[in-house]
């Protein structure tokens, strides 16, 4: 046994003094490595070799979502771009014309939907219609989307078609600042010429979102109940299923809701449809089982979103008559409320019932548009100057022919943006 200790001392010595050696020799080269170090700071930055990680607060680009920021591109036009969604079921396809119609403008792109319920046939004849118009053939600004969603009403699905059609927008559509989502039943108060002329003197930035997080009667009645959409996964459409279970309130992030429409800029609808940061795809399968999901998804993301969420104005751009307390349906606009709808300073307006007679007041008083024909201004009159011209744009606002409706806008929006603490009051 005595002669064995010294064979197993020998075994462990020399590995030892040789890691004790390499040390050194680390220590030292890292000592010497830098010269406008002091001699303490070099050993804590060689000592730093066997440390954790930085945390990620200390260094924003150890992760890889602080790189993967889309470049932001800024429109060279003086006029900005609007990007509209139209969307309509079965029966909705002469008001979705309408509409249009009373919305067009060469600077602006368009998205038409009818969904699934409606017949083939009236989904035909609406992409006939703008197909063969030569106005929207020689612009080409306007897109039929043909493969038709199933879209029940209060359910996720008309969240998903809002997003297939701004991801088409982006697609088709250029460079555009603004995304709008209307329906068949929405109709405009302004002109686009006194829309475009009143955005063009405001930044680009500001998301039109209407929105709290005091959920109140929601908290019980649409966030913790469990619904599914037959939309989902069925051809034909049929009301929510409830699931008998409830869920809490989520911890992850925090609730908002407000208006199902608004008017959202360029850069939050590629972070909602890019999500680089995995939120707008986290919320968006929250919002599956949520009832009345329009009304929360976009809010929940912007306002949850460091770099958005001090983007947003606290407005959806609309004149709605509710009850009071709300239900779950607004008034039909009727020819009582014509002053409210001027008073209201609003570019838009729903709900209006098809071919009402107060349609054609706010053609004749307010829009001058003639049935059937488009808004008149400034770029209907250059475009009858020189109808041969098949390149003509709108890019300055010397284009526009602004009317009284771009003062009743202006009124509204530097109102809202100048409102006190406005700075304060984001996603509150």
């Amino acid at each position: 046994m005595e002669t064995k200790v010294p064979q197993r001392v020998k075994r462990w010595l020399f590995p030892l003094l040789a890691s004790l050696l390499i040390s050194c020799v680390l220590i030292t080269l890292s000592l010497f490595s830098s010269s406008s170090s002091s001699s303490s700071s070099s050993l804590c930055h060689a000592l730093s070799l066997c440390s954790f990680p930085a945390s990620p607060s200390s260094d924003p680009y150890l992760f890889i979502e602080a790189k993967l920021r889309l470049p932001r591109t800024v429109s060279s036009a003086s006029v900005p771009r609007i990007a509209y969604l139209i969307s309509g079921s079965a029966g909705d396809g002469g008001s979705i014309q309408r509409t249009l119609r009373a919305l067009y403008h060469p600077a602006n792109r368009y998205a038409v939907h009818l969904d699934l319920e409606s017949p083939p046939a009236e989904r035909l004849e609406l992409a006939a219609s703008i197909r063969r118009d030569p106005v929207y053939q020689r612009f080409g600004n306007v897109w039929v989307i043909t493969r038709a969603n199933l879209v029940t009403y209060r359910g996720p699905t008309m969240v998903a078609n809002t997003l297939h059609a701004a991801s088409i927008l982006l697609k088709e559509g250029g460079y555009w600042d603004w995304f709008i989502n209307l329906s068949s039943s929405d109709y405009p108060l302004v002109t686009q010429d006194d829309l475009l002329f009143t955005l063009s003197s405001i930044t680009r930035d500001w998301n039109f979102i209407d929105h709290t997080s005091d959920l109140g009667w929601k908290e019980t009645q649409r966030a913790r109940p469990l619904i599914l959409d037959p939309g989902l996964y069925d051809l034909h459409k049929s009301d929510l299923f409830w699931v008998s279970e409830q869920r809490g309130v989520p911890s992850a992030f925090r609730l908002f809701t407000g208006s199902a429409w608004m008017m959202l800029t360029h850069q939050f609808i590629e972070f909602c449809l890019w999500g680089w940061d995995n939120l707008p795809r986290t919320v968006l399968m929250y919002y599956a089982n949520f009832i009345s999901s329009p009304e929360g998804y976009f809010h929940t993301v912007i306002c949850n979103a460091d770099e958005f969420r001090n983007t947003t104005v606290n407005h959806d751009l609309h004149y709605i008559s509710w009850d009071n307390p709300p239900k779950q349906h607004p008034h039909y606009l009727t020819l009582n409320d014509f002053q409210g709808m001027i008073d209201s300073n609003a570019p838009f307006a729903r709900k209006f019932g098809r071919d009402d007679p107060v349609l054609d007041k706010i053609d004749k008083e307010i829009l001058g548009r003639d049935p059937g024909g488009f808004v008149p201004g400034g770029w209907h009159d250059i475009l009858e100057e020189n109808a041969t011209d098949h390149y003509f744009t709108v890019s300055k606002v010397d284009d526009l022919r602004p009317g009284p409706g771009a003062e009743r806008l202006k009124t509204l929006v530097l109102g809202l943006l100048s409102q006190d603490d406005f700075d304060q009051k984001h996603c509150i």
